[in-house]
Order: structure tokens, then sequence, then C-alpha cells
């Protein structure tokens, strides 16, 4: 049989698979740069986090250092 209807038919689902395919994996890709950008987000979070706690640990360092009268770096600078 070579009947039209069927030639339609036929390409008709061949494209449904192809698109069903790339839906398929088009979403797949997504879910992975989702999931590198929440990790890069959390790591960059982190990060900021440290550097707070650096930064409010060296201010109780320094609290501390005018407190006993000694010297620290800061007080050294020309």
């Amino acid at each position: 049989m070579n009947d039209p209807l069927d030639k339609l038919e036929t390409r008709k689902d061949t494209v449904q698979v192809a698109v069903e395919s790339g839906a398929t994996h088009v979403g797949g890709i997504v879910n992975i740069v989702t999931g590198a950008v929440r990790d890069i987000a959390r790591e960059v979070g982190e990060w900021a986090t440290d550097m707070f706690e650096i930064r409010d640990a060296a201010r109780r360092a320094r609290k501390d250092d005018d407190v006993r009268g000694e010297p620290t770096d800061l007080d050294m600078r020309p």
C-alpha cells in the first residue's frame, strides 16, 4: 500500500517521536543547569558567610587587644 495517508501518518509519527525525544533531552539539560546554578549559589553563599564570620572574628580580636592594650597590626600602620 502506497496510500498517501499512510505516508502522512508515518511522517507525523516520526516528527512526534523526534519532538518527544528533544523535549526529554532538553528537560534533562535544564535540570543539569538548574542544579549547577543552585550549587553555585550555595557555594557563593557559604563563602560569603565565611567572610562575614572571619570579619567578625577579626573585629572581636581587635576589641580584645584594645581592652588589653596590646598593639595590633592596624595600630602599626604609618
